[in-house]
């Protein structure tokens, strides 16, 4: 994807002042990776030769720039400067925009050689000797950013601070602002509320602290990138955020990223930290982990909705919180769970294509002939593409039958009648008015809608593993 040409003489003008013996900008190219921020790695000439430089900057919107997170990329600047001098690996920031440049928020850093794609770091025969290390790494780097003075660096006049129960109630707040009635979010908040820890730290936090936020090389770990979402609270969120099953990336017999095991993060972080860390806390972290993450995947498509966001992969992001919902059924009701047959032949034995082979002739043709003819970032756009009509396709071939097994299960669990939509408000309305969550039937009725709503989203995911099919 090629940038504008105003936006390259804007940032020529820039590098101009923010590098040394700058001579012209050799090359200015977008990144696909990151949901909410834009990345750009950029190669310039100076006296020295060609220099590689990266910058960050609030993601392009309808009304102007966007920040999902709770700060400012200027505030995030500045965390990757305080975190460096206490030795937290990342990147030398060079320059942070200014409203003048015409480029909008962030800032300019150097830039880093490593991997960064989670399913890579996970995966890739070159980081095999190193991935056993992870783990006790990410325990000793999370002790160091929960360690920094956070009063002395004044980071609370930047950065919000919130107990767990703020986040908790914080997160539910903006469920219920999409107006969307989704009764797994509403019994995952209702179960974080009972069992809010007891006491608990106050740190710096990095937020996001995930496989997927970090940059890896066969030495280890070279960065710890995207502090948008730093705030003052309670440190094992970053421990529980690390270990939650959507940062795993298919690997689920390594729950630390994906990479690394439970009792090496620990040890490390006890050892570096002098704090330990229980099974309890780490699991309410784990709960909210994936609860934040299924309503924050609703907020994205929301965006998109809105408007705001004109982005093709948003509608697709926000089909992930059926995979963070699932998590929350492993985690607080696991249980047998029936799912009708995924291979469902496409076609309906008419003359005509039906419509599932329709939307299958279109997504082979969008994945196996239109990507690998693209260049890097729409080739992605196009396998995204693609997988929306797959789910599309799933839902015309499973979803009739999904939806009359929960609407039947609805009217027995609250004894009434009424439309699917109107009784799934009616199940969200009683949980908020505190329906005993152990009401008989209740979390049957959860676990068998949340892995439905999955298979059709996402049917590989790891949490479906070892369902039972019907035949």
């Amino acid at each position: 994807m090629e940038v504008e040409a105003g936006f390259k003489t804007a940032l020529a003008a820039v590098l101009k002042r923010a590098v040394p013996d700058f001579h012209s900008l050799v090359n200015c190219k977008p990144l696909t990776a990151g949901a909410s921020q834009e990345t750009y790695h950029i190669t310039v000439q100076t006296d020295a030769g060609e220099r590689e430089l990266a910058m960050r900057r609030s993601q392009t919107t309808l009304a102007g720039d966007s920040s999902v997170g709770f700060i400012s990329l200027q505030t995030e600047a500045r965390l990757f400067q305080v975190a460096n001098s206490a030795g937290v690996p990342g990147p030398t920031i060079l320059y942070v925009l200014q409203q003048g440049d015409g480029l909008g928020n962030g800032f300019l850093m150097e830039w880093l050689e490593g991997e960064t794609l989670g399913q890579r770091i996970v995966r890739v025969d070159e980081l095999a000797s190193v991935r056993p290390t992870l783990a006790a790494q990410c325990g000793k780097i999370l002790a160091r950013i929960h360690s920094i003075d956070w009063q002395a660096n004044a980071l609370a006049e930047c950065l919000p601070t919130l107990s767990p129960g703020e986040l908790v109630d914080e997160t539910f707040k903006a469920y219920c602002e999409f107006e969307v009635p989704v009764p797994m979010i509403d019994y995952s908040w209702r179960w974080l509320q009972n069992h809010l820890p007891k006491k608990s730290r106050t740190t710096l936090v990095h937020g996001d602290f995930r496989n997927g936020n970090l940059m890896v090389t066969p030495r280890g770990i070279n960065a710890v990138l995207d502090w948008e979402l730093a705030q003052i609270g309670d440190p094992i969120r970053d421990l529980g955020w690390l270990c939650v099953n959507s940062w795993r990336f298919g690997c689920n017999d390594l729950p630390v990223g994906g990479f690394g095991e439970m009792e090496d993060l620990l040890r490390a972080y006890s050892t570096a930290s002098g704090f330990e860390v229980t099974a309890d806390e780490l699991h309410f972290w784990q709960v909210y982990g994936s609860f934040w993450w299924s309503m924050g995947t609703l907020r994205m498509v929301n965006a998109w909705r809105s408007g705001e966001v004109p982005s093709l992969e948003r509608p697709v992001i926000g089909r992930r919180s059926s995979e963070a919902q699932m998590d929350c059924v492993n985690l607080l009701i696991p249980g047998e769970i029936l799912l009708p047959d995924n291979d469902i032949p496409l076609s309906a034995g008419t003359a005509l294509p039906s419509q599932a082979e329709l939307m299958e002739g279109v997504a082979r043709f969008l994945k196996d002939e239109v990507a690998t003819h693209l260049a890097a970032h729409d080739s992605y756009l196009a396998k995204v593409a693609a997988n929306s009509l797959r789910i599309a396709q799933r839902e015309a071939l499973m979803g009739p039958a999904l939806r009359a097994a929960e609407l039947s299960r609805l009217q027995n669990l609250l004894g009434a009648q009424g439309t699917l939509d109107e009784l799934r408000w009616a199940l969200v309305k009683q949980l908020r008015d505190d329906l005993p969550l152990d009401t008989p039937g209740l979390t049957d009725h959860l676990r068998q809608t949340v892995a439905g709503q999955l298979a059709i989203d996402q049917p590989h995911y790891p949490a479906l593993r070892g369902v039972t099919r019907q035949n």
